[in-house]
């Protein structure tokens, strides 16, 4: 299973990106997914979780109410929708799959087997 995260890039704050993560060699509606992000010198920090139904949904305090994890199976893609960025939100992210359940410590990198790449976000003031 291949992981290829996009739509990464410049945004100012309080604006809004929509980032997608495309799945190749699987089906992303067979597997729990999340979405992490990195400052680089950090940790891979947790943000949002889902389970293949979308039920749970886990979101971190940090982002809660701002973005979203939503799927479209038809496109086998996983979009992240982020909502009132701030500099704050200045990160890599990554999408990422598991084959365990999310209901099993949803916020633990080493858990998910599957990684994308990386898309940078950038927000200014």
């Amino acid at each position: 299973v291949q992981l290829q995260a996009s739509g990464g890039g410049l945004v100012r704050r309080g604006g809004s990106l929509r980032l997608s993560c495309a799945t190749s060699g699987g089906t992303s509606a067979n597997y729990d997914m999340a979405w992490f992000r990195q400052i680089p010198g950090s940790e891979r920090q947790f943000i949002i979780g889902a389970s293949k139904t979308g039920d749970p949904t886990y979101v971190s305090d940090s982002v809660k109410g701002r973005f979203t994890l939503s799927r479209d199976n038809a496109k086998n893609t996983v979009y992240l929708q982020m909502n009132n960025l701030n500099i704050g939100d200045t990160a890599i992210y990554y999408c990422a799959a598991r084959l365990t359940s999310i209901l099993d410590r949803p916020t633990i990198a080493s858990l998910y087997k599957f990684w994308g790449q990386g898309t940078l976000v950038t927000v200014s003031s």
